[in-house]
C-alpha cells in the first residue's frame, strides 16, 4: 500500500501502482470522467500512470491552466496523426502546447498544405478523436529508440535524441502514432470535442534561417464545440482590436527598418497618451513620498559587474561600445544607476523608507523571433522605482506597492488579474540565481506573509525569480479575456551588499537596506498595447488624444466653430477642428472611427442660440448646451478618470 496525500491534507491509502486516475475514481465517477492530469509530488503526470511510492496529488481539470496544457500537447499529437494518415512519411520536429492551443512543425517532403486543406485536417481529427484511443507511455532505451528513428530515416527526432541520455526518453502512442515525447497526456483523444486549425506559416528548423524551412500548423481545441464557438468569438473580437492594428488606425505609434526592429516612433497621438500616464504615475507617487530622478541611457561595464546583471542578463543587453579603452553598455535596467544615487548621501534609519522614482528608458536586445508591435520591443519607458527600506518597514512598504497596483487597476477597468508570487529554484542557485539558499527562503517567507497578511489572492510559481530575489508578477485580464504580464514587485536581497549600500540603524551601526523594485504601470510600450486592445481604441476621455472634434457644417460657420475651439483649448481640453469640404455625415462617421470621445456639431441653429450640438463617441445625440455648461461636464470626466469599457 501507498500513503497518497491530497491537497487538503488527508491522507489515504491505496493499491501500489494505482493511477491517479483510479484513485479519482475511488472518489467519484464524475470526478474522474473530468481528470485530465493530476500533479504527482508537484510533476504533472499521465493520469493514468502508476504510482508506486508515497505521494501527494492534486487532480487536474481544464479549469487548471497545467491542464489546459496538457491538453492542448496531446491535441497536437492527435493532429500530427492526422497530417501522417494524409501524407504517409512526413517527418515531424516539436509540437508544444502554447498559451491558448498548440502547432507542431512538420517537414512534409514533397507536399503542401494550403488554408483550404485545414478544413480536411479537422474532420479527420474529429474521427480520430471519436476513436477514443488512449495516449500510452513507454519508457524506452536511448539504443531502442535510435534504432526505431533510424529505420523511419527521421534525422529530426534523431537529433532530438543526440541530447538525451537512457532513464528519460519516453515513447507516446495513441491509435497509429507514436512519437519521442516526455508527455504527459490526458487518458484518451475522446476528451477532443472541439477542434479548429487556425493557420499554417513557415518555421525554420531549431530557428535557424540556415536550415530547411519547415512547415507550422497552428490550431486550438476544447473539450466541448460550444467552448470553442465561444473562443472563436472572443478570436475576432480580438483581430478588432489588435493593438498592432489599432495603433496605425489611430495615430499612436509606427516602426520604421531605417530605425531598426523593435524600436517604436510615438506618433502625437501616443506622445499624449504616455504624457497622461506619467502625469497619473507621478501624481500618485508624489502622494506616496517618492522622489524623482534621471539617470543615463548608458553605463560602464563595471556597473553591470557590480550589479550581477552582466553575467545574468548578458544575452539581452545590447553589445558594448568601446571608448578610451573602456566599455559603456546601453542600459537595460534602471537599478544600478538609482544604487549609486542612493550611495551618494550617507543615510541613517530615519531617511528609510527611501524612494526613487524614474519614468527610465532601457535597452534590452530581444530575438527578432520574440518582438511583437509594443507588447515585445528593444526600447521600454519603465514606470521605475527602488525603495531602500529596513526588514523591519518592508511588510508595510511591499503592502502599499500592491495597493498601488490595485488603485490603479480600478482607475484603468481591470477587474481580473493575479499575482503570481515567483520564486527560485534551488537547483539553479549560483546559475540563474544568486548564491544564497537561506536567504532566498528567508525573504520568499517575507512576501509570502506579505501576501497573507493582506488577504490578496496568489498563486506560487517556481523557477521564475528575479536572480537577486522574488518577485510578484501580475497577470491582467482585458475585458474580452486575453491575458497580459504587466507589473512586477521584487524583492532584492543582493544588489545592496553588491553596492555597499549602508545606512545608520537605531544602534549608530552601519546596516544594509532591503531593496524593492516595482513597476505597477509596466512600460509605456506594453501598457499602452494593452489599453488598446482593453478600450478597443476607445480610450477615456482623460486619456484620449483628442477629447474633442469640432463638426461646422459648412464654411460659413467656421468662425463660432473657431471661436468655440479657442475656448476649449484655455480650458486644457485637447481639440480640433474638421474644416473640410465634406458633408457632416462624412465628418460624423471619420470621427467615429478615430474613437474621438465628443463630436460637437457646428450648424446655424448653434451659431444664432450661441450653443453647441453635442455627440457622444459610440452613443449618438446628446443635445445642445452652452459651451460653459460643456466645459464643466469635461473637466468633471477628467477628473473622475471614469474608465468606459
Amino acid at each position: 500500500m501507498i500513503n497518497i496525500t491530497f491537497p487538503d491534507g488527508a491522507v489515504r491509502q491505496y493499491e501500489q501502482g494505482s493511477s491517479a486516475l483510479d484513485i479519482a475514481k475511488q472518489i467519484s465517477e464524475g470526478l474522474a470522467r473530468k481528470v485530465l492530469a493530476a500533479e504527482v509530488n508537484n510533476e504533472v503526470w499521465d493520469a493514468k500512470r502508476p504510482i508506486n511510492n508515497d505521494a501527494e496529488i492534486k487532480f487536474l481539470t481544464w479549469d487548471d491552466e497545467k491542464a489546459k496544457s496538457t491538453f492542448w500537447h496531446s491535441s497536437a499529437h492527435l493532429m500530427a496523426e492526422a497530417v501522417e494518415g494524409m501524407f504517409p512519411g512526413v517527418k515531424f520536429w516539436v509540437g508544444p502546447p502554447l498559451e491558448k492551443g498548440f502547432y507542431y512543425d512538420i517537414d512534409l517532403g514533397d507536399n503542401v498544405i494550403a488554408e483550404e486543406d485545414l478544413k480536411k485536417l479537422e474532420i479527420k481529427m474529429a474521427e480520430l478523436a471519436k476513436q477514443n484511443n488512449a495516449y500510452q507511455r513507454k519508457e524506452i532505451s536511448k539504443e531502442e529508440a535510435v534504432k526505431y528513428f533510424s529505420e523511419k530515416g527521421d534525422e529530426y527526432k534523431l537529433d532530438l535524441l543526440s541530447g538525451l541520455n537512457d532513464g528519460g526518453i519516453t515513447f507516446y502512442t495513441q491509435g497509429n502514432f507514436t512519437d519521442l515525447c516526455r508527455g504527459p497526456h490526458i487518458p484518451s483523444t475522446g476528451f477532443v470535442k472541439g477542434i479548429k486549425l487556425t493557420s499554417i506559416a513557415g518555421a525554420y528548423w531549431k530557428g535557424d534561417e540556415k536550415n530547411k524551412m519547415l512547415t507550422r500548423i497552428y490550431g486550438v481545441t476544447f473539450p466541448t464545440q460550444k467552448e470553442l464557438d465561444e473562443y472563436l468569438i472572443l478570436l475576432e473580437e480580438a483581430k478588432k482590436r489588435d493593438h498592432r492594428k489599432l495603433g496605425k488606425e489611430l495615430g499612436i505609434f509606427t516602426m520604421d527598418d531605417d530605425v531598426g526592429p523593435g524600436l517604436v516612433l510615438w506618433m502625437p497621438n501616443g506622445t499624449v497618451i504616455i504624457e497622461e500616464l506619467e502625469k497619473l504615475a507621478k501624481e500618485t507617487e508624489l502622494q506616496a513620498g517618492y522622489k524623482r530622478v534621471l539617470t543615463p541611457h548608458i553605463g560602464k561595464e563595471s556597473l553591470y559587474l557590480t550589479s550581477g546583471h552582466l553575467p545574468y542578463y548578458k544575452e539581452s543587453m545590447y553589445p558594448p561600445m568601446e571608448l578610451d579603452g573602456v566599455k559603456y553598455y546601453l542600459k537595460a535596467m534602471n537599478c544600478p544607476h538609482h544604487h549609486k544615487i542612493f550611495a551618494a548621501e550617507q543615510h541613517s534609519y530615519k531617511d528609510l523608507p527611501f524612494r526613487l522614482a524614474e519614468y527610465g528608458t532601457c535597452y534590452r536586445y530581444e530575438q527578432s523571433g520574440e518582438l511583437f508591435g509594443l507588447m515585445r520591443v528593444r526600447c521600454l519607458h519603465m514606470n521605475d522605482a527602488h525603495i531602500y527600506c529596513t526588514r523591519e518597514q518592508f511588510a508595510q512598504e511591499f503592502r502599499a506597492v500592491n495597493d498601488m497596483y490595485i488603485k490603479y487597476f480600478k482607475i484603468f477597468g481591470i477587474e481580473k488579474y493575479v499575482m503570481r508570487l515567483s520564486l527560485h529554484d534551488p537547483k539553479k542557485l549560483g546559475q540563474k540565481y544568486v548564491n544564497e539558499p537561506e536567504l532566498w527562503i528567508e525573504t520568499e517567507n517575507m512576501v509570502r506573509q506579505v501576501m497573507k497578511d493582506a488577504d490578496i489572492p496568489f498563486v506560487e510559481v517556481q523557477d521564475e525569480g528575479a536572480f537577486y530575489g522574488p518577485k510578484i508578477d501580475v497577470q491582467v485580464w482585458s475585458t474580452i479575456g486575453r491575458e497580459f504580464t504587466l507589473a512586477t514587485n521584487q524583492v532584492d536581497f543582493a544588489q545592496g551588499k553588491s553596492f555597499k549600500l549602508e545606512f545608520t540603524n537605531q544602534n549608530n551601526e552601519a546596516e544594509t537596506p532591503l531593496i524593492i523594485h516595482r513597476a505597477p504601470l509596466g512600460t509605456h510600450e506594453r501598457f499602452i498595447g494593452f489599453l488598446l486592445e482593453h478600450y478597443a481604441g476607445k480610450f477615456p476621455l482623460w486619456l484620449a488624444p483628442v477629447q474633442v472634434k469640432i463638426l461646422p457644417i459648412s464654411d460659413k460657420f467656421l468662425e463660432y466653430a473657431k471661436n468655440v475651439l479657442n475656448k476649449l483649448k484655455i480650458a486644457d481640453i485637447r481639440v480640433e477642428i474638421d474644416e473640410r469640404s465634406e458633408k457632416i455625415g462624412k465628418k460624423i462617421r471619420d470621427t467615429e472611427l478615430m474613437k474621438i470621445p465628443y463630436m460637437l456639431v457646428i450648424g446655424e441653429r448653434e451659431v444664432n442660440e450661441e450653443k453647441i450640438s453635442i455627440r457622444r463617441q459610440g452613443k449618438g445625440d446628446m443635445g445642445s448646451k452652452n459651451l460653459e455648461e460643456f466645459i464643466e461636464l469635461l473637466k468633471e470626466e477628467v477628473k473622475s478618470k471614469k474608465a468606459v469599457v
